[in-house]
């Protein structure tokens, strides 16, 4: 029983060994489980009872009946390491019960040496290389050492070993192995041991969970596809997502994985026109006429014209986007609306009428007094910036004197003001006149300044 503690012992050790060192292969460790059978023939080159060496070593090599010590139980158990081309460490553990061990010599016919149920024990290290790797049926050859007890006399022996693993599955398998052990003490028989069990591979690590370990994993952190050593093609175009300029949406192989909705061959996510095939020249926009200008940008996108005129064969000399040929204002810069001519603001109808309002009248009459012509002539530069702009110039007068008299003062005045723009360079077509009278007032009549400030010219925008 103590030679049966240290064979746990070793057990243990070897197990924990296995379990704490890190697993960086596919399935790099496995587990034989299974029996053993103990062969000494030919025996006798020690004194185990009374045989002696004899026959060659392979004379009766299959006599099971006769020589083969079997204990028909779990009573083997190996644990080996991959380390890499193909070859294995490993160290093994068995026991057995030891009734034949051998011919009896000088026999005729040869007589079975009969023991009396000796102990076997056996801890044996070996050195394997695996012929076909990944293969269903597996075979190998081993050499190693181990040390060897039975009863309580033990030895050191020097192994040779071959074998043949059938797996069923990537994980689970038969092994089969016939070992040879030579003693190295003259107290200890060499022998065979031969040994059958269930063996398990295991160890591999895939940490993304896609099926594959880790070191054939290209991203062994993200789970993927076995086409792609691992790695992942989010939008199923068959382009990993790492060679993938757009890996969320599924596109084309000559693309780089980029889609390209309008079949232009230019990518979307390059494309200022990803819905309308282009040229690839200005960067997958249309150019109906191919004047070099976009359809988008191009004033005239059916006649072909220079890009200085935004694609048009008529110019746009003040560039507010009016050609020539439309624009009423074709040298002053003004709105589409417009038809290319400035349009009059609130601000400019005010500066106008703060103007207007300070032009004085002779006493009593329309005639325009000299001082006023500063001020007429701000008025002038101001229509003159709206060439298309018609005005209504009005006259107001305050409530002194008759109602009749007030109207056709304020009628006279107006005109007058309106015929003193037209004398001076303002086109007659885009003035009228009226007066209002007494009609309406901005201020009161029941005091001096009131009424001063009722007495008034007016311009304003007709719309």
């Amino acid at each position: 029983m103590k030679n049966l503690s240290r064979l746990l012992l070793a057990m243990l050790l070897i197990l924990g060994y296995s379990n704490a060192n890190a697993q960086d292969e596919n399935n790099p460790w496995q587990i034989t489980i299974g029996a053993n059978a103990v062969d000494a023939y030919p025996s006798g080159d020690g004194v185990v009872g009374n045989a002696q060496f004899g026959e060659t070593i392979f004379d009766e090599y299959f006599n099971v009946s006769d020589h083969w010590n079997i204990l028909p139980s779990l009573s083997t158990i190996s644990v080996s390491r991959y380390i890499k081309n193909g070859f294995s460490l490993g160290v093994a553990g068995s026991l057995n019960k030891i009734e034949n061990w051998g011919d009896v010599p000088g026999s005729d016919p040869e007589e079975i040496n009969s023991v009396d149920d000796l102990s076997y024990y056996g801890v044996d290290g070996t050195i394997k290389y695996n012929f076909l790797e990944g293969t269903t049926l597996d075979p190998y050859i081993g050499v190693g050492g181990g040390y060897t007890w039975i009863d309580e006399i033990g030895a050191g022996t020097v192994n040779g070993t071959v074998g043949l693993n059938v797996w069923f599955s990537e994980n689970v398998g038969l092994t089969l192995q016939s070992a040879y052990k030579h003693a190295f003490e003259d107290y200890l028989q060499t022998h065979f041991q031969h040994t059958a069990g269930i063996s398990i591979k295991f160890g591999g690590t895939d940490t993304d969970g896609d099926g594959i370990y880790d070191k054939d994993d290209a991203c062994p952190e993200v789970a993927g596809l076995e086409a792609f050593n691992g790695c992942p093609d989010t939008d199923g175009d068959g382009i990993e997502d790492a060679k993938d300029d757009c890996p969320n949406e599924a596109g084309l192989a000559e693309l780089n994985g980029c889609p390209d909705s309008d079949g232009d061959g230019i990518a979307d996510k390059d494309d200022n026109c990803p819905t309308v095939a282009g040229l690839k020249a200005l960067a997958g926009c249309p150019d109906a006429d191919g004047d070099g200008v976009t359809d988008a940008d191009d004033k005239c996108p059916e006649v072909a014209g220079p890009a200085a005129n935004k694609g048009c064969p008529w110019p746009d000399t003040d560039g507010d986007g009016v050609l020539d040929k439309d624009d009423k204002c074709p040298d002053v810069k003004g709105t589409v609306a417009n038809a290319g001519c400035p349009e009059v603001t609130e601000e400019v109808q005010k500066t106008l009428n703060e103007y207007a309002k300070t032009i004085l009248f002779d006493t009593g009459k329309s005639s325009i007094k000299a001082q006023s012509e500063a001020v007429l002539g701000d008025i002038i530069d101001i229509l003159k910036e709206y060439p298309t702009a018609k005005f209504t110039v009005e006259g107001h007068t305050d409530s002194v004197g008759s109602e009749k008299l007030n109207q056709r003062l304020s009628d006279s005045r107006a005109n007058s003001v309106k015929e003193y723009l037209v004398s001076h360079g303002i086109d007659a077509f885009r003035l009228s006149s009226l007066g209002y009278g007494e009609s309406k007032p901005i201020d009161t009549n029941k005091t001096r300044a009131g009424r001063a400030n009722n007495r008034r010219v007016e311009i304003n925008l007709v719309k």
